[in-house]
């Protein structure tokens, strides 16, 4: 997967979660866990587009990191709705998988930047 494709990925999980989201029982645990869900899906695909602007090997890796840090809280997220039954079914499982996929994807992208650092200070 090139850096397009994985932008507009990014891009997908997060319009995906506003539309679960949407969904929501309307009291204090809807709105307050759709509003934490929606925040670190969208820092997701906003942070993993501004590593394109990142002005060193470092930069990347600090944007990276962030990326990873907000799939990994949109997960937490998505297994809180699915246990606490806010909202259940094929969708809440399908976006618990992409932000389980996205997640390793990043963690991987993050330790490449490590070792690709590393070899550079060789």
């Amino acid at each position: 997967m090139n850096r397009v494709e994985l932008q507009q990925r990014t891009k997908r999980f997060h319009i995906d979660v506003i539309k679960l989201c949407s969904g929501f029982p309307k009291n204090a645990a809807g709105f307050e866990t759709a509003k934490q869900l929606i925040r670190s899906a969208g820092s997701v695909g906003a942070n993993y587009r501004a590593t394109k602007r990142a002005k060193s090997n470092a930069d990347f890796i600090c944007k990276i990191q962030v990326v990873l840090e907000e799939a990994d809280e949109s997960l937490y997220w998505l297994e809180v709705i699915n246990e606490a039954e806010i909202k259940n079914g094929k969708e809440v499982e399908r976006l618990i998988d992409e932000a389980s996929q996205l997640t390793a994807i990043f963690a991987a992208t993050d330790k490449t930047a490590k070792s690709n650092r590393n070899k550079s200070d060789i």
